[in-house]
């Protein structure tokens, strides 16, 4: 299949793998067949193109200091690089300043890190904090630790018929008590798209805040914060393009400078007595330790390189990419996908999570993967997720901009023959 031109919510669709792919190393590799490698696991974690590579190459054989310590010139190349990187971050969500952006090893840590510090802080046995059931384990286990410390109440809404948030039981778990809504921005596992714009403004107005997942989504289309209106959203750099081991929270500077500092130790302080410490100003206060000084430089680079490229061009090319992996899945017997189709939602995520009746996900990867084909399978950190649907398993496959229709094809020629080759020997 070639693209063809045409617009996607007012952007003009280009073929960006055309454009870009040739800057990420890895796509040059081919499977055990011989053919090009095809990698559909993007969810998992993104490729890394050389702009990203060349800059975690130039601070270690460069600029490579501790930061913000040093008075030599190394340590302050380093201080610049780092905190760049804190300031393009700010800059990509459109957040109100490098202030409010806290460095995390990743998402989970820094969920745990609002669940230690606001959480304990401000929730109360009886007091309730909303989830969904399509959560990923990072956006349950840290609050369900929560609620064996405090006595908190976790709820949590359920999903329509077609995989999306429902948002009529969202109403009616929402409550007086309801103090903290999380939930996840795109889902993982369904690939839905959830409807924050609706959400927000109702945790709000019952006095709960908003802690948005948005691991799925930044890297796929734009995200204003301002206009978000959320409270919390964290993000992770290797679903950015960016290097693994580094990730963010972002918080509104108010409720930033209310919570107390999650871990002890060098950098988050201002001054230690024998008796007793005194915080750094913010964002440092949250940062104890040497910072993951390089891969905070790298996701620096990967947001400059994902700006570059322009979200809004992204989102309408996987769009596109999405609705023909999609129309090839469908068309396969047996094949059942879980999640809304880009009818039904439009503004869905770059993925398709599938079931096959009678064949373990497992088996399916496994073939795929024989063939040089990389996709998912297991319950993709959803374990209620695939309990809602009765099921232990399910395979995936997912885009980015650097995927082609071609790509797709092959991985849907692939998965017809291996799903006809495992039924006929079952």
């Amino acid at each position: 299949m070639t693209t063809t031109s045409s617009t996607h919510n007012g952007v003009d669709i280009v073929n960006l793998a055309s454009r870009y792919r040739a800057d990420f190393p890895i796509f040059e590799q081919t499977g055990p067949d011989g053919r090009p490698l095809v990698y559909l696991d993007h969810a998992a974690t993104s490729q890394k193109p050389r702009q990203v590579l060349d800059a975690l190459q130039q601070y270690y054989n460069c600029d490579n200091a501790n930061v913000h310590r040093g008075a030599h010139q190394l340590s302050a190349r380093a201080t610049e690089s780092f905190e760049g990187a804190r300031a393009i971050t700010a800059e990509f969500i459109n957040a109100g300043s490098p202030r409010e952006i806290v460095f995390t090893r990743n998402a989970s840590e820094a969920i745990n890190l609002v669940a230690r510090t606001w959480g304990e802080a401000n929730l109360r046995n009886g007091d309730e904090v909303l989830l969904t059931v399509m959560e990923h384990h990072s956006n349950l286990v840290p609050w369900q630790l929560l609620s064996q410390r405090t006595g908190c109440v976790l709820r949590h809404v359920g999903i329509t018929e077609s995989g999306e948030l429902d948002l009529e039981d969202f109403r009616a778990k929402l409550s007086e008590r309801t103090r903290l809504v999380s939930l996840v921005h795109i889902s993982n596992a369904l690939g839905c798209c959830n409807p924050l714009a609706k959400v927000i403004p109702l945790a709000h107005a019952t006095g709960a805040l908003v802690l948005v997942d948005a691991c799925q989504s930044l890297a796929h289309q734009p995200i204003d914060i301002a206009t978000l209106g959320a409270d919390f959203l964290v993000g992770s750099s290797h679903k950015l393009c960016g290097p693994t081991g580094m990730g963010f929270l972002w918080g509104r500077e108010v409720l930033l400078e209310a919570m107390p500092p999650f871990l002890g130790g060098g950098e988050m302080i201002q001054d230690v007595f024998l008796e007793n410490s005194t915080w750094a100003s913010l964002p440092h206060k949250f940062e104890a330790g040497t910072p993951a000084i390089g891969e905070a430089v790298g996701m620096g680079a990967a947001i400059r390189y994902l700006r570059d490229i322009g979200l809004g061009a992204i989102q309408a090319w996987e769009a596109q990419l999405t609705r023909y992996l999609f129309e090839r899945l469908e068309a396969i017997d047996g094949v059942v996908i879980l999640g809304p189709t880009p009818d039904q939602q439009p503004e869905r995520g770059a993925l398709a999570t599938f079931l096959v009746e009678g064949v373990h996900a497992n088996d399916i990867a496994e073939l795929m993967d024989a063939s040089g084909i990389c996709i998912r399978s297991g319950h993709h950190c959803c374990q209620p997720l695939h309990r809602h649907y009765g099921v232990t398993a399910s395979a995936r496959a997912s885009l980015s901009f650097t995927s082609t229709f071609e790509e797709i094809d092959r991985f849907s020629d692939e998965l017809a023959s291996t799903v006809a080759f495992l039924r006929k020997h079952s």
